[in-house]
């Protein structure tokens, strides 16, 4: 990479950006949410702080679904407590479809202030991560301590802890009156130099990781959230000065709520007759409410 690339024109919003530095046996993804994030945040009149929180975890969830290859696998994010303001967030990216929403208790989080920290939200909460791979090829889950200032540190820790894989994450959000926008940046050190293999000899003081670290972090919020910056550019900033980097465009993110009444068919049917006798109302009908897009269906089950 040896010029500034797409400074103004070509910036992938809605899009994941992968790349890699193959000498520094490493590899990144960055991505911007916009309209896609309006959407998803509009199915509820969310508070600023769950606002603010729902953001920065949907960028998070579409950072890591966008490491999965398989079509069709998926990542699934929830963060819970048993006495704090939230009660459940829960994020799931498929295949560029991206979905989230927060469950809190409105009372307590009017007690906590305009910017309550993670651990007011959350108190001794934790986080689970979820890969389902496509094609049969499994399901591992990674649970960690909500410790730490941001949902990003909480992931970071998740990747080392759970995958043994040193991993450097930066996100920002901001609100206005024109809506939400909020952008993150995800870099791992896979020091096999080959994805799927064990690490575990991957360390934190590795000489490359430790170069490439500096690096990453020193990127600005502001540079994240600057729609006249490319992603792209971003990563020229950076790594500019690194003997390769290959940069590739990902996939478009979109809201992917599932719901449907031919999808609640289906899992209702897999209830006990007893169990849908019990839901259905006067007139036969089961309502399910979906949480995610806030809409009640009407189901014949």
């Amino acid at each position: 990479m040896t010029e500034n690339p797409h400074t103004d024109t070509e910036t992938y919003s809605g899009h994941t950006l992968s790349f890699t530095i193959p000498s520094r046996d490493t590899r990144g993804r960055i991505v911007r949410l916009d309209s896609t994030l309006d959407e998803i945040l509009s199915a509820h009149d969310y508070p600023a702080p769950i606002t603010h929180l729902l953001a920065e975890a949907l960028v998070l969830t579409t950072l890591m679904g966008s490491l999965l290859k398989d079509d069709g696998s998926q990542v699934t994010m929830q963060a819970q407590t048993e006495a704090g303001a939230i009660n459940l967030l829960a994020c799931d990216y498929r295949s560029g479809e991206l979905r989230g929403y927060v469950d809190f208790d409105n009372e307590r989080l009017v007690e906590l202030g305009a910017n309550p920290s993670l651990f007011a939200l959350f108190g001794k909460g934790y986080l689970a991560i979820t890969f389902d791979i496509a094609k049969g090829k499994g399901r591992y889950q990674g649970i960690v301590p909500l410790e730490g200032e941001t949902l990003a540190e909480a992931c970071e820790t998740y990747f080392f802890q759970s995958e043994q894989v040193p991993t450097l994450i930066r996100t920002a959000v901001r609100s206005s009156s024109k809506g939400c926008l909020a952008a993150g940046m995800l870099i791992q050190h896979l020091p096999d130099g080959e994805e799927g293999r064990e690490r575990l000899h991957a360390r934190l003081d590795h000489p490359e990781w430790e170069h490439i670290a500096v690096l990453g972090g020193s990127i600005k919020h502001e540079e994240l959230l600057d729609s006249d910056l490319s992603m792209e550019a971003i990563v020229w900033r950076l790594f500019h000065e690194e003997e390769e980097v290959r940069i590739a465009a990902g996939t478009e993110i979109s809201r992917g709520c599932r719901c449907s009444i031919e999808h609640y068919q289906t899992v209702l049917a897999k209830f006990p007759e007893a169990d849908r006798a019990e839901m259905r109302d006067e007139n036969g009908i089961i309502l399910v409410d979906c949480a995610f897009c806030s809409r009640k269906f009407p189901v014949e089950a």
